[in-house]
């Protein structure tokens, strides 16, 4: 790990070691899926890393949309977290308690919106508190930060140009569901969607890219299982997932590898299984 510039991953030795300084701000994205009987904000305020804010993804989002927590525009995104005190010459670390889940989400946003100076916890909480590192459940109060924002599409696929990948195939759709949802062999956790998978799109659910322990697995492995899944690492590739989340998760995972030009598809399943003119393979 170099001081002067963030991996897609830092550990917790080096978060642990770097937590004073002044321009390290740690971030709780730590998020649940619908019917999942945890709280995470109320989880943050109990326990979170020495400084923390929390970063709600279904509020720093597109409150217009009606898909769940769709990107903001520039101007909301800056806005949140501005008054965070996330902002210009600041190095944010990314954690959750929730297996990358959506500290990825949160790592690709802020890249989106043009700030490099983002990383992962590898592990997050669950490793930290795992080690007996230490925890707080002091309220933290921010310095409003100065946050310039310029949206790199290139890190982005919304609905038309993932219908003209499926046609043309020019990008690779990598969608990290669980089999059984590719498959349409199990039913989808949010209502009213259509079972199965985008044309040409291919599958490795996205656990299998983490250790037991909840850290990421080793370049080796993750290589492994791209290749394995039928992906060309030499090639453009678009992530999916349910909505979004986990998407992001396989961009971490390629960023490890060096590939930190992975777009994600922001509506990935609950856009392109909730529309009747969207092509879909069981």
């Amino acid at each position: 790990m170099n001081d002067a510039t963030f991996d897609a991953l830092v550990s917790t030795e080096w978060l642990a070691a770097h937590l004073g300084a002044p321009d390290i701000k740690p971030v709780d994205a730590t998020w649940f899926l619908p019917g999942v009987d945890r709280d995470a904000r109320a989880e943050y305020e109990a326990a979170h890393i020495e400084g923390a804010v929390f970063f709600d993804i279904d509020e720093i989002a597109d409150e217009k949309s009606d898909l769940p927590h769709m990107i903001p525009s520039p101007a909301r995104f800056s806005a949140r977290v501005r008054k965070l005190g996330l902002g210009d010459g600041t190095r944010i670390v990314v954690y959750d308690d929730n297996r990358f889940s959506a500290s990825a989400r949160v790592w690709w946003m802020f890249r989106l919106f043009g700030h490099g100076d983002v990383a992962v916890l590898d592990g997050g909480l669950t490793r930290w508190k795992a080690e007996g590192r230490p925890l707080d459940d002091m309220p933290v109060r921010p310095t409003e930060r100065h946050f310039t924002a310029r949206q790199n599409n290139m890190l982005l696929r919304e609905l038309d140009q993932v219908r003209s990948q499926v046609a043309s195939r020019r990008e690779q759709i990598l969608d990290v569901r669980s089999r059984g949802r590719f498959e349409a062999q199990e039913p989808e956790p949010r209502p009213g969607l259509r079972a199965g998978h985008i044309p040409g799109s291919r599958n490795l659910p996205y656990g299998e890219l983490l250790t037991g322990e909840g850290t990421m697995a080793s370049p080796d492995r993750l290589r492994r299982s791209f290749e394995e899944a039928g992906l060309d690492l030499g090639r453009p590739i678009v992530t999916s997932c349910g909505s979004g989340v986990t998407a992001a998760t396989a961009a971490l995972a390629l960023a490890a590898l060096g590939r930190d030009d992975v777009a994600v598809y922001d509506g990935s399943w609950s856009e392109w299984g909730s529309r009747p003119d969207t092509p879909i393979e069981r």
